[in-house]
């Protein structure tokens, strides 16, 4: 199936300039092919939320294509699951409690390698999302920060589908205002925010976002 990822792409970087965050291009629905083609428009990163499936697509990637992009997972992720993604991925956006960190941390030494992760805050308290509350967060992150095996190089969010404007420019703004937070209190800097999705990039992209994570705005 052929995807009008270039075209596509070039829009959204029109309607987010002057700003630009790295675009991971949001594959978890879609194959192998859609990802060369996303690489071939000249993206680097990609986004996916099921560990086997992703595996088992990223292992039949083109040796160029696998070994010169970055693979993120950016959903949530089991207990069960850590050791295979530590193994296959190069950032983990949705870590969402000190317990994942940790377990984390344990696959990674044991796997010889630094894994770079996002803790995931839900400022807006939704229920039915996983991730750290603001007060939460600021408890646990100096021990998180601790671990070894990881480096936490900064915060995720997943804003309220159908949040109006003002709302999502109040959560990703706050996002910021965490991070810079964190950085003050345990002296530390972090280099990403990943927040914005194909819904409200836009928004994000304005607040400091420094990966937005797209799909479908990318391949339709």
């Amino acid at each position: 199936m052929q995807f009008r990822v270039k075209e596509n792409l070039s829009k959204i970087q029109e309607e987010i300039a002057p700003y630009r965050p790295n675009i991971i291009a949001v594959t978890k629905y879609f194959d192998g092919e859609a990802i060369e083609q996303a690489y071939n428009a000249g993206l680097r990163n990609f986004g996916e939320s099921r560990t086997i499936e992703a595996i088992e697509k990223i292992e039949k990637l083109p040796v160029e294509v696998r070994n010169n992009s970055s693979f993120h997972f950016i959903g949530h992720l089991q207990s069960n699951k850590v050791k295979k993604t530590v193994e296959h991925f190069d950032y983990i956006h949705s870590v969402d409690s000190a317990k994942l960190a940790t377990r984390i941390s344990e696959a990674a030494k044991a796997s010889g390698k630094v894994q770079k992760i996002l803790l995931q805050l839900n400022n807006a308290g939704e229920i039915q999302k996983s991730g750290f509350s603001k007060t939460e967060l600021i408890e646990a992150f100096g021990e998180i920060q601790k671990l070894d095996g990881i480096s936490v190089e900064g915060l995720m969010n997943m804003a309220p589908l159908g949040a109006d404007d003002k709302t999502l420019f109040e959560l990703f703004s706050d996002v910021a205002n965490t991070k810079r937070l964190l950085e003050k209190k345990y002296n530390c800097k972090m280099n990403e925010l990943s927040m914005g999705m194909s819904q409200d990039y836009r928004i994000a992209a304005q607040c400091g976002a420094t990966m937005l994570r797209i799909g479908r705005k990318l391949f339709s």
